[in-house]
């Protein structure tokens, strides 16, 4: 059979353009609304998506200015959207620097559950002193420490998960016994950022563990992918550059001694679609003329760890940014939208236009058959698994790549035609089922 593309569907509010929420089509308010993302969520399950992916963060994002802020709570979303669907996989953003391991393990097995096996985790460290200080602490956590804690959470969250045999649960109505005791098993950890001592209060799931994902492209990002993770997010801008990045995390994971095929390299594309190129083009040229700039120069700032008035918006960059090992917070976009800047010679309005679409993710106006031949050429040329679609503008950005693009990429042999016998999450991204390391014979988790 045919190697397929995997596609997950990333939403966010009225679409990844920060300025999609001006056009006349789009919702202010949809983000809060539930009708919203369950219309979201069944047009790509249409589309045959593997997977739909919610990002998070525990702080209030942007200014409220600059375009619609704050977001539902996405385990409580997706919940509700395992109820409005069948088949597409449910991921969700949540921070290992500001929760704790029992709670988040309990709310993702219960999510596993009431879906039937599709449940998905994006395991972030979560940069910012913003974020930081919602949570008492004075500045953010130094980046290895972050990593260095997320280590310890996911090995936490895999004993929980663990905690119950498959089979602990006997049923036996004439006996008198519902459960096996003996086939419980309390973590008993004591380490240096958490202590949990008891067996998570949910039994295993149909999938063992939620989908693990990961997406940061940092050197201690990619150590933990290597580690941990099942599916890769990841902001490239060029073919080289992508086809180095898979070359790169792959052989880490193998060196880790896991099998490289049981990690998928997703990169993120901003798609604009019309049925010409220069209907393609229009499109984007709205979009960018809607930008407030002023906002645009304080999230560079902001990023760039410049003070205000340091950017000036018809000139590059200033010279003499800092190394990305100075950098505590988000240093591989960092690191990306400095390349990016310098290799194209953008000025600072050009750069904002850029990145207006995606926040450094590659964006692409274009035919549906160049859309297509753009991702056929990452997935072929050993750049990519599969896609993390970001439309610029939803619902219309989705509906189109769903009606136009999919069935090109049907036509070619990359992308299935239905979803056909229920699947977990899992098993639809071609993992196995990870096996309890309680039981016997069961390989010790690393």
């Amino acid at each position: 059979m045919t190697r397929q593309l995997h596609l997950n569907a990333f939403l966010m509010n009225t679409g990844h353009h920060e300025a999609s929420w001006r056009l006349p089509e789009s919702d202010p308010h949809a983000h809060v609304r539930l009708e919203h993302y369950v219309r979201l969520a069944r047009a790509a399950e249409r589309g045959t998506f593997d997977s739909l992916f919610l990002a998070d963060g525990p702080q209030l994002w942007n200014s409220v200015g600059q375009r619609p802020s704050g977001a539902l709570e996405p385990l409580t979303l997706l919940t509700a959207l395992a109820t409005a669907t069948r088949h597409i996989g449910l991921i969700a953003t949540a921070s290992t620097s500001y929760n704790s391991p029992y709670n988040l393990a309990r709310k993702f097995a219960s999510l596993d559950l009431i879906s039937d096996g599709r449940a998905g985790w994006n395991i972030v460290t979560t940069a910012g002193a913003e974020a930081a200080r919602n949570f008492g602490l004075d500045a953010e956590p130094a980046h290895a420490e972050r990593y260095a804690r997320a280590a310890e959470f996911l090995d936490v969250a895999l004993k929980l998960w663990d905690s119950w045999e498959d089979d602990a649960i006997v049923a036996d109505k004439a006996a008198g016994v519902w459960g096996d005791d003996a086939k419980i098993h309390p973590p008993r950890h004591r380490g240096t950022y958490f202590s949990v001592e008891g067996a998570l209060n949910v039994p295993r799931t149909p999938q063992g563990y939620p989908l693990l994902v990961q997406a940061g492209s940092s050197e201690d990002g990619k150590r933990f992918a290597a580690r941990y993770a099942e599916a890769v997010f990841t902001a490239q801008q060029t073919l080289q550059d992508a086809q180095a990045f898979y070359a790169d995390l792959k052989s880490r994971t193998a060196a880790a001694g896991r099998d490289p095929g049981h990690l998928k390299v997703l990169p993120g594309i901003v798609p604009v679609v019309g049925s010409t190129e220069a209907e393609a083009r229009a499109a984007e040229q709205v979009l960018e003329e809607h930008i407030v700039h002023r906002h645009g120069v304080t999230h560079l700032e902001n990023l760039l760890r410049l003070p205000p008035g340091a950017l000036e918006l018809d000139a590059p960059l200033p010279a003499g940014l800092p190394p990305e090992s100075a950098i505590e917070g988000a240093k591989s976009r960092y690191t990306l939208v400095v390349e990016l800047a310098r290799r194209e010679r953008l000025t600072v309005r050009q750069l904002i236009g850029r990145l207006g679409g995606g926040r450094g993710h590659l964006t692409f106006a274009g035919t549906p058959e160049q859309v297509a031949d753009k991702i056929e050429t990452w997935f072929t040329q050993g750049a990519a698994d599969g896609f993390n679609i970001m439309p610029a503008v939803l619902p219309s950005g989705l509906d189109a790549f769903v009606d136009h693009v999919v069935p090109v990429l049907r036509a070619r042999g990359l992308l299935r035609t239905e979803y056909g016998p229920r699947q977990t999450l899992r098993e639809r991204y071609g993992l196995p089922r990870p096996a309890n390391q309680y039981t016997a014979g069961a390989p010790a988790l690393v």
